[in-house]
């Protein structure tokens, strides 16, 4: 037992880079992860509590369709309007998270430690998204508790499966589905190209409404802020905690720093 939890320990004590795994490689690190381990416990939870206390079949199955469909849209407003703000860095107790959740996923973004949510931040945000909304369906049927566990389970598998499918994004895989390559086409701009558009993962329907999606032949010049999200040195010397935390301002693409 004891060597085991020292193997784990080892594995996540050095850093891993999705530009240099195979696809292998990602699975065995995906389903070690600890925050995957979190979303896959906390939703065999809200499965178990589901069977305790169940909802009939209307209301479950509106609750997981109600889940499926906000997701996308959660998703985007918060990767849009709070991980690509200008304000969280402008706040003292809140830069530190902000450089946590996004800043340094944008600085090297095939590094796999900081490509994942921090559980924290992610999981109240999946329960405020799915289990007001789920038991308000449910009460109709006097089933609240049930339909919103069902709804919960949903967005925490649904984010499971989004986090997989981020990770083959920064993967050096070429994907041989057809969906799977074009999400990561749009993926690969935002992150390498420009990083005002293409804010969905598997989804981009909001991008196409909103009006931020685009093909790289759409904007033909590369975003300066791409790797910093805007948190220059300029910024850096008025807002400081984001530089304090990471050693300083870096700039460039991340494959060509310390040439």
């Amino acid at each position: 037992m004891a060597s085991a939890e020292a193997g784990r320990a080892g594995f996540w004590n050095r850093r891993h880079h999705l530009d240099k795994m195979s696809f292998r490689e990602l699975v065995v690190a995906y389903l070690q992860y600890p925050a995957i381990v979190g979303y896959l416990g906390t939703a065999a939870a809200a499965i178990a509590l589901f069977i305790w206390r169940p909802a009939p079949l209307a209301p479950t199955l509106v609750a997981v369709a109600f889940a499926l469909w906000v997701y996308p849209l959660v998703w985007y407003a918060l990767h849009r309007w709070v991980l690509h703000s200008r304000w969280m860095f402008k706040v003292s107790p809140l830069a530190a998270t902000w450089k946590r959740i996004h800043y340094d996923h944008h600085q090297d973004p095939n590094h796999l430690e900081v490509l994942f949510g921090a559980l924290h931040t992610t999981l109240p945000t999946i329960a405020l998204a799915t289990v007001p909304v789920g038991w308000a369906i449910g009460a109709f049927w006097g089933a609240g508790f049930g339909a919103a566990m069902a709804a919960l389970a949903t967005g925490l598998v649904t984010t499971c499966f989004y986090e997989f499918c981020h990770c083959i994004q920064h993967l050096a895989y070429k994907p041989r589905a057809k969906w799977l390559a074009a999400i990561k086409a749009r993926h690969m701009a935002h992150h390498f190209h420009d990083e005002t558009g293409n804010f969905g993962i598997t989804n981009f329907f909001w991008d196409r409404l909103l009006g931020t999606f685009y093909e790289r032949a759409d904007r033909p010049a590369k975003s300066a802020t791409v790797f910093n999200l805007g948190y220059t040195d300029e910024v850096a010397a008025r807002w400081p905690r984001v530089a304090q935390l990471s050693g300083g301002v870096v700039t460039g693409h991340p494959r060509q720093r310390g040439r």
